[in-house]
């Protein structure tokens, strides 16, 4: 997140909470951070936004009412200054404790904190932040003893990026909020407590998501799908991959007829694709619009995981950026595979 200068922590508190499932501790704090070192100041607010990506946005929902969603409550409460900071902060620390009992779920310090000053939408609002730190690592310690200067290890927290974070913005109440989410340290979807059960956030449904959402199941479809069902090369596969982000980054609309002709091309692939897409659909309960403005935004952050790298061995890194039809596979007399390619200049 850019232009973060001015903002301020107006309050913060920190809260352990344990894994409930093993019986771990609910350890709550009293008291909010002091917080009077400026410096100590700006890198937390730096921690706390330096990741947020504040255009893949979420919002809270609830599967009958907003009003029964229990962290838009909270937000709601901190927000209006309905309730004192510190015992509101319990009560979501005490919810996040009973959410937390998979075994897959890690004892971590959960910091709440009041912002104001952030930019969003053209204007200057507040934020309330929810930051749960569950890996720890060790660091070196100098320090003066005597006369003598020692070193010693200490373990802490990595100031680079939180664990764990959901921003919710002072705007669109109503529509449960603007969310910004990061979950670094649970990808397996049994272990999404933090999104789907304490959260309970859903993507909002605009440009970016989709074109973010697309571009994910494209990836997914080729790598998997397209190689399993049909008789196709690895080159094969990076050269739709190709096709796939040149769409996106040649264009400023997506048109699902249009993409399925100039990038699928066949008939049975196409089918097989839409098959996909259905079932990805269902799998995490959102719905692809079959038209919509691409967000640039969303290529340039899905274009880094698209590889165009075919890896033979361990010799050899070959870069396919198009034109399949001046690339060759075969086999030798001797059993050995090739590729020839077919060239016109030597850069």
């Amino acid at each position: 997140m850019t232009g973060i200068e001015n903002v301020q922590i107006k309050q913060a508190i920190i809260h352990r909470v344990g894994n409930s499932g093993r019986g771990e501790d609910l350890k709550l704090s009293e008291k909010q951070l002091t917080l009077n070192d400026p410096d100590l100041r700006k890198m937390l607010v730096k921690y706390f936004l330096g990741a947020i990506n504040e255009n893949e946005l979420y919002r809270f929902s609830h599967i009958s009412n907003i009003e029964l969603n229990e962290v838009y409550n909270y937000v709601s409460a901190f927000l209006k200054n309905e309730a004192d900071f510190v015992r509101q902060s319990m009560y979501v620390s005490q919810f996040l404790y009973n959410k937390s009992s998979h075994v897959k779920i890690k004892e971590g310090e959960l910091c709440i904190v009041h912002l104001t000053g952030l930019p969003f939408e053209g204007e200057m609002v507040d934020a309330i932040g929810f930051y749960k730190s569950e890996s720890k690592e060790n660091f070196l310690k100098v320090f003066q003893h005597g006369k003598s200067i020692e070193i010693i290890s200490e373990e802490g927290i990595n100031t680079s990026k939180p664990d764990k974070a959901c921003l919710v913005f002072k705007k669109h109440a109503s529509d449960g909020y603007r969310v910004c989410v990061i979950d670094h340290t649970n990808k397996q979807q049994e272990a999404q407590y933090w999104v789907n059960d304490f959260l309970q956030v859903q993507p909002l449904a605009d440009s970016y998501h989709h074109t973010d959402k697309y571009l994910s199941l494209c990836k997914q479809f080729v790598t998997n799908e397209y190689a399993d069902k049909f008789e196709v090369s690895k080159s094969d596969q990076l050269e739709m991959l190709n096709r796939s982000m040149d769409y996106f980054k040649t264009r400023d609309h997506f048109n699902m007829e249009e993409f399925a002709e100039e990038v699928i091309h066949h008939p049975e692939v196409v089918d097989s694709f839409m098959q996909y897409k259905k079932n990805y659909e269902a799998d995490r309960k959102y719905e692809f619009e079959e038209n919509f403005d691409i967000h640039l935004s969303a290529v340039k952050k899905q274009q880094k995981f698209f590889k165009s790298v075919l890896k033979l061995d361990k010799n050899f890194h070959i870069y396919i950026h198009g034109r399949r039809d001046l690339i060759e596979k075969g086999v030798d007399d001797s059993g050995r595979k090739y590729y020839k390619i077919y060239f016109e200049e030597e850069q």
